[in-house]
């Protein structure tokens, strides 16, 4: 059987950096840092990441990667464009222009459950993903699972920051990795490590 041609090269840097502006967007939310008026802004920014990630989980799907096309599959679903128009609905709620009615978080609870089980489930396919990778990956299992706690009502609102933080942290990583994996192709050679993997 033959090696799967590449007609594009990975799109997978851009992918990370659009999960990076996610994680910025929500840590700040998480942290307290933006108000209503801030909601529809980020909910803007988030359909430009979906677009980003539905593209990348096309191109690395194209390509045979089973784990990253599926995952920025679903991330451009539902931690891009599912949750800016959550975040839209929701600043037309509180501001009252949907009518009286409160954003009952709860049903978001049991929709991210299925997301941070599906995350979780897959988490061993990255141990053959460079360490910073697999690292972006338990981090954003350990947010999900957690806000699964927070919208359900099992975990204080004192946590919230810690979401926040975790997000940054994941942030951070995801764009050092999009930076490696980028000037290290450009450039023939490794000029940021990327520090292998667990599994070869």
């Amino acid at each position: 059987m033959s090696e799967p041609q590449h007609t594009f090269v990975s799109p997978g840097p851009a992918g990370l950096a659009a999960l990076a502006v996610a994680c910025f967007g929500f840590g700040a939310v998480f942290t307290g840092q933006v108000g209503l008026g801030g909601l529809p802004l980020l909910a803007a920014w988030l359909i430009g990441g979906g677009i980003v990630q539905y593209t990348v989980a096309v191109i690395e799907l194209k390509d045979h990667n089973m784990t990253g096309g599926n995952v920025f599959l679903f991330f451009s679903a539902f931690f891009m464009f599912g949750a800016a128009l959550s975040v839209l609905v929701k600043f037309l709620m509180l501001s009252g222009m949907l009518g009286s009615a409160a954003p009952q978080s709860v049903v978001e609870g049991y929709c991210w459950m299925a997301g941070a089980a599906f995350l979780t489930s897959i988490t061993p396919s990255y141990l053959k993903a460079p360490k910073p990778l697999f690292a972006v990956v338990i981090l954003v299992d350990i947010v999900l699972w957690m806000i699964v706690g927070l919208d359900l009502g099992l975990l204080d609102a004192a946590f919230k920051p810690l979401v926040g933080y975790l997000l940054f942290s994941a942030g951070w990583i995801a764009l050092y990795l999009a930076a490696a994996i980028v000037n290290n192709h450009i450039h023939g050679k490794e000029l940021l490590p990327t520090f292998g993997s667990f599994v070869e």
